[in-house]
């Protein structure tokens, strides 16, 4: 395998690697990976990453600008926010839009340490990358006003990534996005897509960077039509004339206050949590698809620090059409790629024989097994979409439970689903015609609170049979509560059989995967092997 070593020096656009062929992608190891608002974030709570970038647990103390007693260029050499701050050009004013959001950061000492954390794998390869694009420093603050830093929000405008990139601008600035694979959440892709976006507006507007992050977030063209109006009325048209949205009116002063807590932290009473200026992840050139539980067990890392690491993947693998690649820590990257090279291609997988029914079509396989049709038809070698009954097919399958991928979509969506907002949960299937506001009309709830405790915009389309959870405080008391169809418990003994995993098992027999490890005393990070009895106390009127 290869491996791709980072550095400044051949620095070059990734939004051209982020193409279906194998050989575009092989320029990634052109491009370099350093050291890691509100919105509705489809994700688990963000996890301490550091033991897996460094090995060491203990939180880095906090440290002000002028509690450091070395010179400038020794400062600008062990923290990255020294590096930020000796780069910065943009004016700030003293206006009222500005200091209002500046008085609410340096009231919030906690959210600067949570973003701080959450920025530490990636900020020094977006300051890397702002260097080498001639960008300017303040832009390396951005992340905050999107997304603070969480590469897993998603915004009512349909927003997602850290860098916040609604589809089609995604797909305008090289960001894939198909059922295995959004390049708006994945660390490098976004930041080469947000590059690109940002030249192109500050181009747009003529070296105007207050107007291209205006633009960046309301849109080029809103901008453009507020500059012509006051024009029109012969008015000043640089951004602090301009009407604009109240989101975008305040975007701007947001990182202009930013920029100034940073460059002077210790005269609003703040410290900034250090940020090493060292590179610490890299990316692994793999080659095809893998496993993420299986590139975790090689990689020394846990499923979910492996997956916060490379957020672009939706579900249990890589994409088989790439990216080809995984951010892993430095000090584990060479570990990384010997195993990888020395794991055969059918290892990368969990494969398992099915023999087709009658009626079985290759959509209702690959969805019984979490897959997509031309998975199957390559692993098949099948050119067309007729397949025989009696005949086999091989499945590639997720290497563990399902719900073992706790930062997959499916995984962020169900923990966002589950979370309680009311007394009674319904579920819902949409069928055809319906919208948002229909449904939050028929059981009198929001339409944005609706779309967001499914982990959606009002915006986003609905497909038929799709669930929704719907909360609501209910008023119905339990004598008007309909009688629920008497339970029969059997405990009957179950033989594992290929392919099966704790969450496949648990679906055919409607019970918890908590349930088979207490009832069998086994953990669901252990693999099931074929031929394995199983003890199970199953409900005969809901089993499958």
């Amino acid at each position: 395998m290869k491996y791709i070593s980072f550095s400044i020096a051949v620095a070059i656009s990734l939004a051209g690697c982020q193409t279906t062929s194998s050989k575009s992608e092989q320029s990634l190891a052109n491009v370099p990976v350093n050291s890691t608002s509100e919105t509705l974030a489809q994700t688990a709570t963000p996890i301490d990453i550091s033991h897996a970038l460094s090995g060491d647990t203990a939180a880095p103390s906090k440290v002000t600008d002028d509690e450091h007693q070395l010179s400038d260029k020794a400062l600008t050499e062990q923290d990255v926010w020294h590096r930020i701050r000796s780069q910065f050009t943009f004016h700030i004013p003293e206006n009222r839009r500005l200091v209002a959001q500046r008085n609410w950061y340096a009231k919030n000492q906690r959210y600067l340490d949570r973003v701080a954390n959450r920025a530490q794998p990636y900020m020094h390869y977006i300051v890397e990358q702002l260097e080498a694009a001639n960008i300017p420093m303040e832009i390396a603050l951005l992340p905050i006003v999107e997304s603070a830093f969480d590469p897993f929000a998603y915004s009512h405008g349909r927003a997602s990534g850290m860098w916040q990139f609604v589809p089609g601008t995604g797909t305008r600035f090289g960001m894939k996005q198909n059922w295995w694979y959004d390049g708006r959440r994945d660390i490098i892709a976004s930041t080469q897509g947000a590059i690109k976006y940002l030249k192109y507006l500050n181009k747009f507007f003529d070296g105007d960077w207050l107007l291209a992050l205006a633009a960046y977030n309301s849109g080029e063209g809103r901008v453009r039509r507020a500059m012509r109006n006051n024009a029109r009325k012969n008015i000043p048209t640089d951004f602090w004339s301009l009407d604009l949205p109240k989101e975008t009116r305040a975007y701007v002063p947001k990182l202009l206050a930013l920029a100034d807590i940073v460059k002077r932290p210790s005269h609003f009473n703040i410290s900034l949590q250090p940020i090493e200026n060292k590179s610490v992840i890299s990316a692994i050139d793999i080659g095809s698809q893998i496993d993420l539980a299986k590139a975790a067990e090689l990689a020394d890392m846990t499923l979910e620090e492996l997956q916060h690491l490379n957020p672009g993947f939706n579900r249990w693998a890589t994409a088989p059409k790439g990216p080809h690649y995984l951010v892993i820590p430095n000090e584990k990257a060479d570990n990384f790629k010997q195993k990888l090279a020395n794991l055969s291609k059918q290892d990368r997988l969990a494969w398992q024989r099915y023999r087709i029914k009658q009626g079985d079509s290759l959509g209702t396989i690959a969805q019984k097994f979490n897959t997509e049709i031309g998975v199957i038809k390559q692993a098949n070698n099948i050119r067309g979409t007729q397949i025989r009954a009696g005949k086999h097919l091989l499945i590639p399958v997720a290497a563990q439970s399902l719900d073992s991928y706790t930062l997959s979509k499916a995984q962020r969506l169900a923990k966002k689903q589950n979370y309680r907002r009311g007394s009674e949960k319904i579920t819902y299937t949409v069928k055809s015609g319906d919208n948002f506001w229909d449904i939050s009309r028929k059981y009198k709830v929001n339409y944005r609170q609706l779309a967001k405790w499914n982990g959606m915009s009002p915006r986003d389309p609905l497909k038929l049979g799709q669930k929704l959870v719907i909360w609501r405080n209910s008023k119905t008391t339990k004598l008007e509560q309909k009688p629920v169809e008497q339970a029969i418990v059997r405990n009957i003994t179950y033989k594992v059989r290929r392919g099966d995993s704790f969450a496949r098992i648990a679906d055919k027999f409607n019970v918890t995967i908590s349930d088979i490890e207490r009832w069998n005393r086994l953990n669901r990070k252990k693999y099931l092997q074929p031929g394995q009895l199983l003890k199970l106390s199953v409900d005969v009127t809901n089993a499958i």
